[in-house]
């Protein structure tokens, strides 16, 4: 009987296409055996923001029913993989603020010996995600966690060349999520499960 994983798909999506990426992770990790719990980081910009963005507007409407993130929802995960779009090649605001709730689970070593992996989208090429994820890994070195990131360990890797975790290009929002970046998430979320079940089920067999 296999060991059995929880991961959480913890995220921030203004326009929709970080809540794509986050929804396939979280079907590809449930197929790949997991339990999932997908949830979505707290808005903090104001309504007027969001109405005057058409697609913000209509994100938001669509991922009404997407439960908000809350710490328990970390203690529960044996796996957290965060999504965040890029902000100046940073990590979003309403991530942050999640992460920055965290104290308390961090100083008791609750986010500790655990797998964090992340994905990320930009406007441009160019435009921050590879900054994004490192700067996102900061933070897991201080958890005590384990990051598995993709790597080039399957030959798709080397078409969407992103070694750091799963990232699209999105324009102005006029670049639909498409088959590079889902099977980018597919083997992201493959790679996340296998590696946490060897590890919980390692640990387990050394208590």
């Amino acid at each position: 009987m296999s060991t059995p994983v929880n991961v959480a798909v913890i995220y921030y999506s203004s326009t929709g296409t970080i809540a794509t990426i986050a929804r396939a992770i979280a079907e590809d990790a449930e197929r790949a055996g997991a339990q999932v719990r997908l949830r979505k980081a707290a808005e903090l910009a104001p309504q007027a923001a969001i109405d005057s963005n058409p697609a913000w507007a209509a994100n938001a409407e669509a991922t009404a029913s997407v439960p908000e993130v809350s710490p328990d929802d970390m203690v529960w995960a044996d796996a957290v993989i965060f999504g965040t779009p890029t902000r100046y090649g940073n990590v979003t605001a309403q991530l942050k603020q999640f992460i920055d709730t965290l104290g308390g689970l961090w100083q008791s070593g609750q986010l500790a010996d655990k797998v964090y992996s992340g994905f990320t989208a930009s406007s441009t090429a160019h435009g921050g995600q590879e900054s994004t994820l490192l700067a996102l890994y900061n933070t897991i070195h201080h958890f005590g966690g384990i990051l598995v990131a993709p790597g080039y360990t399957d030959p798709s890797k080397f078409v969407d060349g992103n070694p750091y975790g799963t990232s699209h290009v999105s324009g102005q929002g006029d670049i639909p999520v498409g088959d590079v970046t889902l099977t980018a998430a597919r083997v992201q979320a493959e790679r996340v499960v296998k590696f946490t079940r060897a590890l919980k089920a390692g640990l387990a067999a050394e208590s």
